[in-house]
Formats: C-alpha cells, structure tokens, sequence
C-alpha cells in the first residue's frame, strides 16, 4: 500500500510541477484527486512515508491554486 501511495504521488507531482507555469494551474484539478487518493492509501498503510509524501504535494498543489485564484 505505500508504494502505490508513493508512486500516485510521484505521478501527482509530475502533474503538479508543470501547473506551477502561469496559465497552466488548472492541472492542479487534476492532480487533487490522485493526491487525496494516495493519502487514503498511505494511511491505510502501515508506513507513513507514502502518505506524508503526498500531503507534500497536496501543500504545493494547493498553495499554488491559493496564488493563482483557484483556476489560473
């Protein structure tokens, strides 16, 4: 269960590194849902990095949707 945690999170932060691009925000939509899926997942996990890991990007995700008005 951690490593499918950690790999969503990987995929999520591939997704959310390019949205940190003006104009390019709104792949942040589209990360949340696989980063809130890997935080259920790592918590289902005995080990908390996968989980911790993704609360990371889930932070950077939602800082940058804060900075750009929840759309830019």
């Amino acid at each position: 269960m951690n490593i499918v945690s950690i790999l969503l999170g990987i995929l999520s932060l591939v997704i959310v590194i390019p949205a940190t691009i003006p104009f390019l925000g709104w792949g942040n939509w589209f990360a949340l849902p696989l980063i809130v899926a890997g935080v259920v997942i790592g918590q289902l996990s005995s080990k908390r990095s996968g989980r911790n890991f993704c609360l990371v990007v889930l932070a950077i995700a939602i800082i940058r949707l804060a900075l750009g008005g929840g759309i830019l």
